[in-house]
């Protein structure tokens, strides 16, 4: 492990496309169009008094660097974007997207500055500030964020990490010093917050949006090298030996489909609602980005959206994922169909979405019930549909939380006798799922389902060889006891506020075992308590950062 002065820099990114040319350095970071290019490079904003949160020690190793180094005066102000290490070059994004459905033109990095890629064990990692203030992508913004958002898209990237979902990364949380104006709910009635700024880390932060913004100026020069790069650094393995070509990039769009399609399945796998899967805010390389007004279903309920923006339409749903990223993927084979000449090839390609989604949930959907005959890759079968089907809308009869009901299920009895026991004896091991008392119809709904679903793990177990106790090793290792819950969120932040500095790395220490029991935690896996439920920030949520 090395020193922070020690790490390798290897800026692929502005070394090889094309950035914005800027006669006069001083006005760089005003927001304009940028045209023809893939960056602009900035300059990240003086803090007034830089305190280091939380750091990462696995992230550190990720990308080379002593954990013990994560840490420290010099740590704190590069990472709070008051000094660049020898070998960083800063810069800012270009790209568009498409936003609620509607093309939104040139969006770009409007409060993120890349600092620039780490090379650790032959793997580029980029550095990224959020809320290092404005670049010319900024819009009417100031590029700055505040303490709560931070604390979320933090703790959010290391959770889903360790929960087994594909996911950018974050090395640091940091506190400004300085207060951020913020209309947290829109309504006329800005407030200051504290200022804070987060490092995050990704393979690479390349969008659907960065193809669509070149295709949308017809800069096919541009798009071209952006794809040609963006194989080259992330997907070597469709290279071969080959030059890119039309069958390259369709072959390129298939992976890039499957990549989707299997994060958004361990999305609805965990119950987590990204809330604006926006094509700007969906990464190439298929690792979750962007955590802004996400969420976790509480009380399961396909149509529920965090984001208070999209509460009237309800596009970005947890039910809707799938669907969007289909809708997103498209807009993307739209993009580089210049580069291809040919609809049907892509259209073709599309299908492995479709294909994949559908293989990851039923596989998924068969582990949360604990059904040995299942593992990744497997086909489905169909018998376990209407079992799965009517569970899930069981689950929307009475306000049933997600995750405590599928980890309860591992305790549920599944012997022949308990056909015998009474309804509230079947039962006893969900009821902290339920957010009130279940009606009758509930009740027995429920033990209908449950003797079926006793018959089929009872068969699962037989043609397995595996034991009970298996069973519920299995399920406690897919179906997580500890989520981000957004109550827990906004807890922390109001500790932090009050100078409680270590809530952070107590919450974080707890995520980073999302499966484990962690008995002296317990208070962690509770569902949200009836305070919570209209309280700000602790359910639904605005873009507001």
């Amino acid at each position: 492990m090395l020193a922070l002065t020690e790490l390798a820099f290897d800026n692929r990114f502005i070394r090889e496309l094309p950035g914005e040319l800027v006669a006069d350095t001083s006005t760089a970071n005003l927001p304009h169009q940028v045209y023809g290019a893939c960056y602009s490079l900035v300059t990240p904003k003086a803090t007034t008094k830089p305190q280091l949160l939380s750091s990462s020690p696995e992230v550190a190793e990720l990308i080379g660097l002593d954990p013990v180094a994560a840490s420290g005066d010099t740590f704190t102000r590069v990472f709070s974007g008051n000094q660049l290490l020898p070998g960083m070059q800063s810069y800012a994004m270009c790209y568009g997207g498409h936003q609620f459905g509607n093309w939104a033109g040139q969006l770009g990095d409007g409060r993120a500055i890349n600092l620039g890629e780490v090379v650790h064990q032959g793997q580029h990692w980029t550095l990224q500030l959020k809320g290092a203030g404005p670049t010319p992508y900024s819009r009417h913004a100031d590029g700055l964020a505040v303490l709560r958002s931070s604390v979320r898209e933090y703790l959010c990237s290391e959770a889903m990490h360790h929960l087994g979902v594909p996911t950018t990364r974050a090395l640091s949380l940091s506190l400004t010093g300085d207060k951020v104006l913020r209309d947290m709910f829109y309504d006329g009635h800005p407030e200051y917050e504290p200022g804070a700024v987060v490092c995050r880390v990704a393979r690479s932060f390349v969008r659907f949006g960065s193809f669509e913004i070149f295709a949308s100026r017809d800069e096919r020069k541009v798009l071209k090298q952006l794809a040609d790069f963006t194989l080259k650094a992330d997907f070597p393995e469709l290279l071969a030996n080959r030059e890119p070509s039309p069958e390259v990039y369709v072959e390129w769009f298939a992976e890039v489909a499957a990549r989707t399609a299997r994060t958004i399945a361990h999305w609805m796998r965990v119950g987590f609602v990204h809330g604006v899967m926006n094509t700007d805010n969906l990464s190439i390389t298929g690792d979750t980005i962007d955590y802004g007004p996400y969420g976790w279903l509480e009380g399961y309920d396909p149509e529920w959206t965090p984001n208070t923006t999209d509460a009237e339409h309800k596009r970005y749903s947890y039910g809707a994922q799938p669907n969007i990223g289909l809708w997103n993927l498209v807009r993307l084979a739209n993009a580089i169909y210049p580069l291809v000449g040919e609809a049907k090839p892509l259209e073709d390609a599309l299908k492995v979405y479709g294909e994949t989604f559908a293989q990851c949930r039923a596989a998924d959907m068969a582990a949360k019930l604990g059904l040995a005959s299942y593992s990744e890759g497997d086909k489905p079968q169909a018998s376990d549909g209407e079992l799965i089907e009517s569970l899930l809308e069981l689950l929307t009869q009475t306000e049933t939380d997600m995750t405590i009901f599928f980890r309860q299920l591992a305790q549920v009895d599944i012997s022949p006798q308990a056909d015998q026991l009474s309804e509230a004896e079947q039962l006893a091991p969900l009821m902290d799922a339920y957010y009130q008392a279940p009606s009758h119809k509930v009740i027995t709904a429920t033990c209908e389902w449950l003797s079926a679903y006793r018959k089929r793990s009872q068969q699962s177990l037989r043609d397995s060889g595996e034991s009970n106790v298996d069973r519920q090793r299995r399920m406690n290792a897919v179906n997580p006891k500890y989520v981000l819950r957004n109550y827990l969120s906004q807890q922390v932040t109001e500790r932090v506020e009050q100078g409680e500095l270590g809530a952070v790395d107590e919450l974080l220490e707890v995520l980073r075992h999302p499966y484990d029991e962690q008995p002296e935690f317990e208070c962690y896996a509770q569902k949200r308590p009836e305070w919570a439920r209209s309280k700000a920030g602790c359910s639904t949520l605005s873009c507001s950062s």
